[in-house]
């Protein structure tokens, strides 16, 4: 890759970023109209994506001159970052079950603690203070965004631990797509991790759910979005943003998704928006451009694919 198209990669990670929390935070939309339960939803959210991954790594393998054997070639980091997802969606469907939507929402925000605390231990990559003070800033705002509806009964507990593990599961999920993205294309990555969490969570869902495929059309259209939208793209234009922008600034991108799934609420589901959530929003927002690169960082090797 020339310096040129480069900077130009860098320049669209910071938008990659912001789109890549839209897809993530519609995704509860589609869930709602899936027809099928959590832990089979979560399979199709991954396996239906397979093969339009497939298609964007074939492509961009054949672009940079790779074999298909190159393609299908897993590494330890895009292993333990299928692993980690898997984790985290198992984890975060249990947090929904077995306790309040806000609870589980609220926990789940804590995983940029966990990527800001985890990046100079596990992948060598130095946290500034601007990140800490953003992120601080963040939590503040998601605390006046979902914590206002956070309740602690003992009866929840279960469910608040599961909130609490989605959140660290999600934060480690981070760390080796940032390390991968090192040596290879945020394509190939999406790809080979999503086929690992596929074939994780089918198991699960034919374990424990008792249907695993929709029964109307709406259904279908649902997972469709879901795969598609929430997983393929979502997840892909983070993965593409991880090349670029270091994990733990990256990892704001969890609070973007709260505030999505507000505005979401709002235009799909009448859900009105207090003026404590609106203070919590524009927190986050301002905890963003507090922790943001003061400029574009150099790629992590400049040999990796875009």
């Amino acid at each position: 890759m020339t310096d040129q198209s480069r900077q130009g990669a860098q320049t669209l990670a910071l938008p990659a970023l912001v789109m890549g929390a839209l897809a993530m935070a519609i995704s509860p939309i589609f869930v709602r109209h899936a027809e099928v339960g959590p832990f089979a939803s979560a399979f199709w959210r991954v396996g239906g994506a397979i093969p339009l991954l497939f298609a964007w790594a074939y492509v961009e393998g054949r672009r940079s001159g790779r074999t298909l054997r190159d393609l299908f070639r897993f590494s330890p980091a895009i292993i333990y970052a299928g692993l980690f997802f898997t984790a985290d969606l198992i984890f975060w469907h249990l947090a929904i079950l077995n306790t309040s939507v806000a609870n589980a929402v609220f926990l789940a925000t804590m995983a940029p603690v966990w990527v800001a605390l985890g990046s100079g231990f596990f992948i060598g990559e130095h946290v500034p203070r601007s990140v800490f003070a953003g992120l601080g800033l963040c939590l503040v705002g998601a605390a006046f965004l979902i914590g206002m509806s956070w309740q602690l009964a003992p009866d929840r507990l279960f469910g608040d631990l599961c909130g609490l593990a989605t959140s660290l599961f999600f934060g480690a999920y981070f760390l080796p797509v940032r390390v991968a993205r090192r040596t290879e294309s945020a394509a190939k990555i999406t790809f080979l991790s999503t086929i690992v969490t596929s074939l994780a969570l089918l198991a699960v869902a034919l374990a424990i759910e008792p249907r695993i495929l929709p029964k109307t059309v709406e259904g279908a259209t649902a997972i469709v979005g879901l795969s598609f939208v929430s997983h393929a793209g979502g997840q892909g234009l983070l993965a593409f943003a991880l090349g670029h922008l270091p994990a733990a600034f990256s990892a704001l991108v969890i609070f973007l998704e709260a505030i999505a799934g507000a505005i979401f609420g709002w235009l799909f589901a009448g859900e009105s928006i207090s003026l404590p959530q609106a203070v919590g929003g524009l927190l986050i927002l301002a905890g963003i451009m507090v922790a943001r690169p003061r400029k574009a960082p150099a790629r992590p090797d400049a040999g990796a694919a875009s």
